[in-house]
Parts: C-alpha cells; sequence; structure tokens
C-alpha cells in the first residue's frame, strides 16, 4: 500500500494521459472505418463491424459480481477495471464491458460507475457526465411513447384503451421522489384528460432494458414494437401496443445512434466498452449484449459487471441476459471486502454518506468470519448456475491481515478460489494475483446451466429465484400481482424470464435482514410485464423505481473551475 495519501478519483483522472480513441480501437482490432468519433477520446463502434468480427475466436468471457453490499458500494466497476489492468501485467489482452452510469447515482450519493482509484475508465468527467447522449436517448423514446399514449386517448381512443391499465410512466434521470406518484393532464379539457401516473428514472424504463438486451437495429424495432404500454377496457382485456399507437419507427429513430458501444479506455490504456445502464435493483443490471457481443472477438479475456451482489445482478445476467445473447461465461469473479461482511455479521450499520463506525474499523477477523455467511450463499448461487467463482477480496487500507485472511478461510472452505487485490491503490500491478486466479478459473470446464426453464408459469419461476438465491421460506402475492400474472399468463407473456425488483441491500426483501437470512417469506406486491425487453417484472415488497435523493446529495459539490474549465467536485 502507498505510504502517501491516494489523491481523489477526479484529480488521478484529470492527471491521466490519454491515448487516442483511434489508438484504443487499434488494440481491439479495429480500423477507422469500424468507429464513429465523439472527440478525441470517445467514439461509437458501428454495427456493421460485428459481421466483420463474427470469424474471430471468442474471448474468455469473465463475469464481475458481489457480496450483497453496503449503501457504499464494494467495489465491482473497479474491480473490473482493475482486472482488465492486470492481465495485462501477466501477458494476456482483456476488453472490459461496463455500464454507463446514471445521473441519479452520480448526483445522489453513490457516486458514477467509472471505478475508483487507479482502475478507473477515463475520460472520467465525460464518462459520468452524458457520455454520448445515450440516456438522454432513452428519456427521450420513453416519452415520446408516453405522449402518444395520452394523445391516443384524447383523439378518441380508437383503440378503447383502459387508461386504469396504463403501466407505461414517463421517465427522467435524476432521483425526484416526489415524482413517483402524479396526477397528469389537470386544467382546461385541452390540457388532457386526468389521471393517475408516476415518473421512474431513466435507467429503469423498458426502453434502457431493450438497449441493453436487443441485438441489432431490427431487433430493437421489433421489440419497441412489442412494448405493452396496458389493456383494452371491457371484458375480454386485450394487451395494448407501441406497435398499435405507431410509435415503435420513431422511437427507434431518437435510438439509432444510442444502439452503437461507446469506447473509452482505462487509467493504463485498457480498451473499454461502455454501453447501457440498467440497474441491478429495479431493472436487469448489466451492460448491453452488443458490446459483449463486439467485445468478445477483441482480446483474449472479456471482463463484463453485473450490478449489485451476485443475487440480483449475477442471477439476472445468467438467466436473462445469457438466454438472449446466446454466450457462456467461463468464470466469475465474487468481491468481498473486510467491511461488507462486518455488516452482514448483524452490529453494525453503515449510513450513507457518514463516516464507517467505529467499531468496524476495528481489528476482529471472527466478525468477518461471522459474516462471511453472505460469501459462502453467494459462492452456492454461483455454483447453481455451473460457473466457477473466484473470490477477490478488494482490499481497503484499514483492512488488517487477520480480517483478509477469515476471508481466504471461508474461500477455502467453500473450494473457492481467492486472491486479494489492491488494484485501487496500485492499478493493474495490485491485480496480478486476481488476474492468475481468473486464468486458471477460465481453464476449468463449466456446466452453465439457467435456473429455470421458460415453460414453468410465472410463479413457479419467481418462487424459484426466491428459495434457490434469496433462501427463503416461500412467496405471498397481493391481490393486484395475482390478477396481473393470471392477466399476462392468458395474454401469452407466461415464458418470459423474470426480472425480480428488490433491495440490493439483503439477500431478502427486506434491507434490515443481514447475512444469509431464513425463515422469510417475499411479499410480492406488484407485477409488470416488459415485453419488448422481454421479462416479467416483479415487485419485491416497498421497491420504489424512482429513488430519492439523500440529505446531502452529491450534486451539492460538483462545480466548474473557470480558470481551467475542469469540473471539481466529482468524487
Amino acid at each position: 500500500m502507498p505510504s502517501t495519501p491516494v489523491p481523489s478519483d477526479l484529480d488521478i483522472a484529470q492527471a491521466a494521459t490519454l491515448q487516442p480513441v483511434e489508438a484504443i480501437a487499434e488494440k481491439m482490432g479495429l480500423t477507422r472505418d469500424d468507429i464513429e468519433f465523439y472527440g478525441k477520446y470517445m467514439a461509437k463502434v458501428r454495427l456493421e463491424t460485428l459481421e466483420k468480427l463474427k470469424d474471430r475466436p471468442n474471448a474468455k468471457y469473465i463475469l464481475v459480481t458481489a457480496v450483497t453490499p453496503t449503501p457504499l458500494g464494494e467495489g465491482k466497476s473497479t474491480t473490473t477495471v482493475g482486472l482488465g489492468q492486470g492481465m495485462h501485467h501477466i501477458g494476456k489482452t482483456a476488453t472490459i464491458a461496463i455500464r454507463q452510469p446514471s445521473q441519479g447515482p452520480t448526483f445522489g450519493i453513490k457516486g458514477g460507475a467509472a471505478g475508483g482509484g487507479y482502475s478507473q475508465v477515463i475520460p472520467m468527467e465525460q464518462f459520468n457526465l452524458h457520455m454520448t447522449g445515450d440516456i438522454h436517448a432513452v428519456t427521450a423514446a420513453n416519452n415520446l411513447l408516453a405522449a402518444m399514449i395520452d394523445n391516443h386517448i384524447y383523439q378518441g381512443n380508437s383503440l378503447n384503451i383502459d387508461p386504469y391499465s396504463i403501466t407505461w410512466r414517463r421517465v427522467m434521470d435524476v432521483n425526484d421522489r416526489d415524482l413517483r406518484n402524479i396526477i397528469s393532464g389537470l386544467g382546461e379539457r385541452a390540457d388532457g384528460r386526468p389521471r393517475s401516473t408516476g415518473f421512474d428514472i431513466s435507467v429503469a424504463s423498458e426502453v434502457m432494458a431493450i438497449l441493453a438486451l436487443t441485438t441489432s437495429l431490427k431487433d430493437m424495432r421489433e421489440r419497441f414494437g412489442r412494448i405493452t404500454i396496458g389493456m383494452t377496457a371491457g371484458k375480454n382485456k386485450e394487451p395494448v401496443t407501441a406497435e398499435q399507437l405507431q410509435a415503435a419507427g420513431a422511437m427507434t429513430v431518437l435510438m439509432k445512434e444510442a444502439i452503437k458501444p461507446n469506447i473509452f479506455q482505462t487509467l493504463e490504456n485498457t480498451p473499454a466498452l461502455v454501453h447501457a445502464g440498467p440497474f441491478a435493483n429495479i431493472a436487469h443490471g448489466n451492460s448491453s449484449i452488443l458490446a459483449d457481443l463486439i467485445g468478445i472477438k477483441t482480446a483474449d479475456y472479456l471482463l463484463t459487471e453485473a450490478g449489485f451482489g451476485a443475487d440480483i445482478g449475477a442471477e439476472k445476467f445468467f438467466n436473462i441476459k445469457c438466454r438472449y445473447s446466446g454466450l457462456r461465461p467461463d468464470a466469475a469473479v465474487l468481491v468481498a471486502t473486510v467491511r461488507a461482511l462486518k455488516l452482514h455479521a448483524g452490529s453494525h450499520r453503515v449510513i450513507p454518506g457518514r463516516p464507517l463506525p467505529a467499531g468496524m474499523l476495528k481489528e476482529n477477523p471472527d466478525e468477518v468470519y461471522e459474516g462471511a455467511a453472505n460469501l459462502r450463499k453467494h459462492i452456492q448461487n454461483i455454483r447453481q448456475h455451473g460457473v466457477s467463482p473466484v473470490v477477490c477480496v478488494n482490499h481497503f487500507s484499514s483492512d488488517f491481515d487477520s480480517e483478509v485472511e477469515a476471508i481466504r478461510r471461508v474461500a477455502a472452505e467453500e473450494g473457492a478460489r481467492c486472491a486479494v487485490s489492491t488494484h485501487w491503490a496500485n492499478g493493474g500491478a495490485g491485480a496480478v494475483e486476481l488476474a492468475q486466479a481468473v486464468v486458471e478459473a477460465a481453464e476449468e470446464p463449466t456446466d452453465f446451466q439457467f435456473l429455470y426453464e421458460l415453460d414453468q408459469p410465472i410463479k413457479a419461476k419467481i418462487e424459484k429465484i426466491a428459495t434457490s438465491i434469496y433462501g427463503a421460506d416461500g412467496v405471498t402475492y397481493e391481490a393486484e400481482a395475482e390478477r396481473q400474472i393470471r392477466q399476462y399468463e392468458s395474454s401469452g407473456f407466461g415464458k418470459l424470464p423474470i426480472c425480480m425488483a428488490k433491495t440490493h441491500l439483503s439477500l431478502s426483501h427486506d434491507p434490515a435482514l443481514k447475512g444469509a437470512p431464513t425463515g422469510f417469506t417475499v411479499p410480492i406486491r406488484e407485477v409488470r410485464a416488459s415485453v419488448g425487453a422481454g421479462f416479467i417484472y416483479p415487485l419485491l415488497g416497498a421497491m420504489r423505481t424512482m429513488p430519492g435523493l439523500s440529505s446531502s446529495p452529491a450534486a451539492e459539490k460538483v462545480d466548474i473551475d473557470f480558470e481551467t474549465g475542469q469540473v471539481v467536485g466529482l468524487f
């Protein structure tokens, strides 16, 4: 570990030596004809490049996931970046594929998703602030459909849409709790018809899910057409689609540039594909299939990250993303931290925006070992899918050697590889042990398998996830959820995979239940159908699809230096 304090993420990023994006593309075996420049250091990859790359061999495909995190996050993105850099140090090539950050966490609490310390994606300001405008395109396409729904009803409602059945909500990419539930159409008759609705955050939009799961422009257009916005009125209810509203074509036009993955680089100039940004707790939590299909042809190893713990992002990676991509992982990195496992021992409370509790910083390997019940469950969850796990101890300067050894002991007891990584402080050099462990794990034969079959009833699939992945005793359904499931199955949507929306702070639906809880029942409050994206979307407990800001949001600290023109206060 360094003897001097590590500068801020922003200071490190602004001091970095960037290579022109054309040079980064060349490392991936791409030419100027394969990319579209967005300034000197960013570019998009043309979709025609997929055909050009089709005969190249596939890279080893590595997923980076984590234990159930503290509210601060445990460094999956940082680990993904550090591992990509570490591969270079052992003579391997790597491309990383990660999500674009939402302005929700960027200006909220958690911060951006560019990594941290000496394992970051750069240019960091552009990465975290607008990038190439993809999320704005998602917002525009989503809200165009919302406007066309309300206009259709205002203009006579020839499709006989039941206003009370409309599930399509407007979105914006800012945490704004006051917009969760609203009445629209107030005022004069010319101002529309009043109805109850609300806003979700843009990254929870089905449009974002489609962007992440599509495989071509044609496929995206077809998926937009299948979006179901509600039902017809009357006894014989029928789904109403974006195609019937004649909105899908215009939505596709708004998204025709956003569909192209973005090229960035790490601090050590490792190629990074950044594309799509669905949250894992309220969406499916993975970067785009298109980025993976391109990236897997450009290096020895393709490293991708799934949001939050393995019970959320990784489960959706295995059972949703891998179904639609056709790709199969060769290994999975499971990021664990001393602080997260101490939290799961149940003796501490971590509050965003406040320092860690003093007791949490004291040496206590027994507490780490106790909290590692959470780690053990996640190892089991990865193995349920036939994938080899590698436990990565993301090392913090406050960690004691005895506490790190407690994690190694748990990994050994579970028969899993374990590596300690100091990539945050030391960049790729600090991830050499991890890179070597991943190379070994990726050479092992895999027996990849999905958790459930698609032809099972919706409830059976929900209950399989709840009992096998979360450890629940069972599932209960509110009356509205029961009605929605019956409606979706009668409408022919029953064979879609499941995308559970639940808290990321517990294996259960209740953020207060730490470790590996048992004896609980998962409550399903509502079930939505994202037919265009291709999944059923149950909401567990009090889960919200529009977050709120904290008492001290990160936006308060962000500003611009007028003398240098540089952003300040961004992490």
